[in-house]
């Protein structure tokens, strides 16, 4: 019996191992071959580089724009995930906490939305922002993003989960809505807030096809659009490959260490765990 447990545990082991290989090793190719000659890029044998060549991260950090398209991008998506927590918490503890007709109704309408392919909204979201002279802005890519459905369904799951007596003895103790959402539920939900927070940051972070759409100025870029077009699309750098593998692995390094900090509550939420104490 404890041999089979023990060949079980060995095996389990094994599998996780394999499975950190292969998530692992992307990144681990991108920063060797960033640390590579283009030559030893093209040539697949060479999977160390035979001298670790700094001088590409030095290159893209201190000659070009990258950076700035970094911290636009960070600036773009804190802001937008800022205003999505409070509109998904207002929302969600709306439509668990509050009586009023047609709120079935309601949420079948902003699940329903969820459905679109995100591509039909582009035209009539691009009206908007240029009726409203927001194209080519930090606000017009901020306001664009201020509601996150996921963010909705997943609060709404996890405010189910608080006890309705937590709420009744808030009320009697004469605490508002507002009092209720960030002084109660919100501590009672911690993991579900962070889980949000991270998907829908990175999410953010990572967008490339509508920012593209509104944005037109070097200034105003997000990291995935200057990527393609001062290091790919024949930029810069053209196809200087060891330069655009030293400028993604700097691009993704915030996202890392953002993890770093979070994945004890991110793991808690996506197991069902919302955090909620009591």
């Amino acid at each position: 019996m404890k041999i089979r447990t023990g060949i079980q545990k060995t095996g389990k082991i094994i599998v996780l191992l394999v499975f950190c290989v292969f998530t692992v090793f992307p990144f681990i190719w991108m920063v060797l071959s960033a640390l590579k000659t283009k030559a030893e890029i093209m040539d697949v044998s060479a999977f160390f580089p035979a001298e670790f060549q700094w001088k590409n991260f030095y290159e893209v950090i201190f000659n070009s724009p990258l950076l700035k398209y970094v911290v636009n991008s960070l600036y773009v998506s804190a802001f937008t995930l800022l205003i999505q927590i409070v509109t998904g918490a207002m929302i969600a503890y709306a439509i668990v906490f509050m009586k009023f007709k047609g709120k079935k109704i309601l949420f079948a309408v902003i699940m329903g939305t969820y459905m679109l392919p995100t591509a039909a909204t582009y035209i009539p979201s691009y009206i908007i922002l240029a009726n409203g002279g927001l194209l080519n802005t930090y606000t017009g890519l901020i306001i664009s993003g201020c509601v996150s459905i996921f963010g909705i369904f997943l609060l709404r799951q996890a405010f189910m989960q608080v006890p309705a007596g937590m709420i009744e003895a808030a009320r009697i103790d004469g605490a508002n809505h507002w009092q209720i959402l960030w002084r109660v539920v919100c501590p009672m939900t911690k993991s579900s807030f962070i889980t949000m927070g991270l998907m829908n940051f990175i999410t953010c972070y990572n967008n490339y096809m509508w920012p593209s759409l509104i944005t037109d100025s070097d200034s105003k870029m997000l990291v995935s659009q200057g990527l393609r077009k001062f290091f790919i699309e024949g930029g810069a750098y053209g196809t200087e490959w060891p330069l655009v593998m030293a400028g993604s692995a700097i691009i993704v390094l915030p996202l890392l260490i953002l993890f770093a900090f979070t994945q004890k509550w991110f793991i808690n939420g996506i197991g069902g765990d919302t955090g909620m104490k009591g």
